[in-house]
């Protein structure tokens, strides 16, 4: 692969990062951007020879991403990019639900001024990318405002967790508008969480938080 080693060498260099953290970081970011798709194999010689390094960096980065859920290894298909059942996914989601209204339980008692007008900003971004139907940078922008909440908390093992969690899920937000129907509702429900925040009112903070984020048990 002399484009992605040239990518490689070039990275290494500019954030001093070893070869074994550069192929993780490589197939990671492709897992996540979705050009290594679900359900696909993830065979290490040919990943050696397409990155241009030798088979124990990529066996290194697949059991890595396996702890991180992204990938899965099966006896007889190998490495195989991490899909989500319909099952799996309501679960991700329950995890998430009971994460972030901890998060944002915590955060209230100790949130910081520009922490609130961080939120303040993300809550007008993602008002302005609904109404120009801006879907990928509305994600990204209602992703930060969640983010945004559990780094509020300061709790670090919470947002290890929380993480790990929006790593494995990350590909499928989308698919929440699917069951929603629409993301119209959204800015409206992010600003009455930020409302609540506001007031100090961590009850209500974590009800308006849960109902937002909760999703059909059914799919």
């Amino acid at each position: 692969m002399a484009s992605t080693g040239e990518r490689s060498t070039k990275s290494i260099g500019v954030r001093n990062k070893t070869l074994r953290e550069q192929v993780f970081d490589h197939l990671r970011e492709e897992i996540l951007s979705s050009k290594l798709r679900p359900g696909q194999e993830l065979n290490e010689l040919s990943l050696s020879n397409e990155l241009e390094v030798s088979r124990g960096p990529i066996r290194e980065a697949l059991s890595r991403l396996a702890s991180e859920g992204l990938v899965k290894i099966t006896p007889r298909r190998g490495a195989i990019v991490a899909e989500l059942t319909d099952e799996e996914f309501v679960e991700a989601y329950q995890v998430r639900d009971a994460l972030e209204t901890l998060a944002i339980r915590l955060a209230v008692a100790r949130i910081e001024p520009a922490e609130l007008d961080r939120l303040r900003e993300l809550h007008e971004e993602m008002t302005q990318f609904v109404a120009n139907d801006q879907l990928k940078e509305f994600f990204d922008a209602n992703a930060a405002f969640h983010q945004q909440i559990v780094d509020s908390s300061g709790n670090a093992k919470l947002g290890e967790h929380y993480r790990l969690l929006m790593a494995q899920m990350g590909r499928y937000l989308a698919r929440s508008l699917t069951l929603r129907g629409t993301i119209d509702s959204s800015p409206p429900e992010h600003a009455a969480i930020l409302a609540a925040v506001e007031a100090g009112d961590a009850d209500e903070a974590a009800r308006l938080l849960a109902n937002h984020i909760e999703i059909p048990q059914r799919i």
